[in-house]
């Protein structure tokens, strides 16, 4: 059957944006020159940010994202601005969950995710992360009359972890090494994890040390808790955006890096974490570790 050239090029038109179409989000715009293509296209950069990570990322008495990895996220977008030379570039927030803050990034919703999440290798199959801006061990929070001290003193005890932490993982490998039973709970963020154990209904709350510092600081009787317990592991926390993208990644990595050298990191840091802050003028009083600051001498993002 012969075809007009019109009808060939119609098909033709087709195909392509069938092509198109079917093309992932991260092949399209690798092919536009990636996220700083994007931004540059869309005058706008859109921030992933916690809710409720004390300290790192969550909101205000307006409802406004604030913290440690937000003002980070800030000054990237200011060197953002220098490389493009754009004056202003629009900020858009996108709240996300450890559930799903890596779909996020991964099918281009977000372009960097400004939270609290652990850089580990096998995440670095589906996204990629800046040099660590912190350093902390996973460890267990508990009302102070529990009684409970160590991970052997959660035999036949509840626990709750948030959905989508590794706080999962490495709570189900001590399980294992020590024969515990355990019932478990999930909370949907960080808050609602720690208001299971505030109302009984978990004994224990596995986390970051920092974010459960967070949580207790912000307790209506923060004496009536403890951080305690042997450390699970020690995590490394940066900052998340989509992988195979260079160019932006040495945007990320020249500001972070460049943050840590000048002292500015250190600064920002007892900012959040060594001094009162918004919105209740409370002080989660967590001084900076060795881990965190080896982090701040020699720069990596290689994961665990």
């Amino acid at each position: 059957m012969a075809f007009s050239r019109l009808q060939m090029a119609g098909a033709a038109g087709v195909f392509v944006a069938s092509a198109l179409t079917l093309m992932p989000f991260g092949a399209a715009m690798a092919q536009d020159g990636g996220t700083l293509a994007k931004i540059k296209s869309s005058g706008a950069i859109t921030i992933g940010h916690r809710e409720a990570s004390f300290g790192f990322s969550y909101l205000d008495a307006n409802l406004k994202p604030i913290g440690y990895s937000i003002d980070i996220c800030r000054r990237i977008v200011e060197e953002i601005k220098t490389e493009l030379k754009m004056p202003a570039i629009e900020l858009r927030w996108q709240a996300v969950t450890s559930a799903n803050r890596i779909p996020l990034v991964s099918n281009g919703t977000v372009d960097i995710e400004c939270g609290s999440t652990t850089n580990l290798v096998e995440r670095q199959k589906q996204v990629a992360f800046s040099p660590d801006i912190f350093r902390y061990n996973v460890r267990m929070l508990v009302k102070a009359d529990s009684g409970i001290r160590s991970v052997a003193d959660l035999q036949g005890k509840t626990v709750v972890t948030t959905t989508g932490t590794t706080s999962f993982r490495l709570l189900r490998d001590a399980d294992k090494a020590k024969s515990l039973e355990l019932n478990s709970l999930a909370g949907k963020d960080h808050t609602d994890s720690f208001l299971l154990v505030e109302s009984g209904r978990a004994h224990a709350f596995v986390l970051d040390d920092i974010l459960l510092a967070g949580q207790l600081a912000n307790a209506r009787n923060p004496k009536d808790f403890v951080i305690t317990g042997e450390s699970l592991r020690t995590e490394n926390q940066s900052l998340m955006f989509r992988k195979d993208d260079p160019q932006f990644k040495a945007v990320v990595d020249r500001v972070v890096g460049g943050m840590m050298k000048s002292g500015e990191m250190e600064k920002l840091y007892n900012q959040w974490f060594m001094s009162p802050i918004p919105p209740k003028n409370i002080n989660i009083n967590y001084p900076l570790n060795a881990e965190t600051k080896d982090a701040f001498a020699n720069p990596s993002a290689k994961g665990i």
